[in-house]
């Protein structure tokens, strides 16, 4: 069983073995603009996740998954070729979902500022229902015992 330190290496040097190759020897037409975002490695060292992302729509992310699943032989030929380990890691693609997630939190912040600039608005110029600052103070309480004597209800 290898460590976590091992594997950590491994699944860094997997991202940029990956990421080269394409760049360099993989000519398909269907890869698009691709990616790699992440690797990592089971700790037994036998099995690769890479995630990547594909700029463009739908369209063009199948046609990048079905060129990347095509060039996996090739792609784990070049890892195993550039890391030196015994048994070369299989590679699995998986599209990486960091991109819609920060677009859905990107989509929630615009609409809390929206709703944060209609309530400013609405409250410019209004003012407070009570006092501006509804909270007792020590000499608050002096006044309230003082009138407590003059009632003789004081202790």
């Amino acid at each position: 069983m290898a460590d976590n330190a091992r594997a950590r290496k491994l699944a860094d040097r997997i991202q940029v073995v990956v990421a080269e190759t394409l760049d360099r020897r993989i000519k398909d037409p269907r890869l698009g603009f691709v990616t790699i975002t992440d690797a990592r490695v089971t700790g037994d060292l036998r099995e690769a996740t890479v995630f990547y992302t594909v700029y463009g729509d739908e369209e063009e992310r199948a046609a990048s998954a079905a060129a990347l699943e095509s060039a996996k032989g090739v792609l784990r030929s070049e890892v195993g070729r550039q890391t030196g380990v015994r048994f070369t890691p299989t590679l699995t693609f998986v599209p990486d979902a960091l991109p819609d997630n920060a677009r859905t939190i990107e989509d929630l912040l615009d609409k809390a500022r929206a709703k944060d600039a209609e309530v400013r608005e609405v409250s410019t110029g209004k003012t407070y229902a009570g006092e501006a600052d509804p909270y007792r103070k020590p000499e608050d309480d002096d006044e309230i015992g003082a009138e407590d004597d003059e009632d003789g209800a004081g202790a």
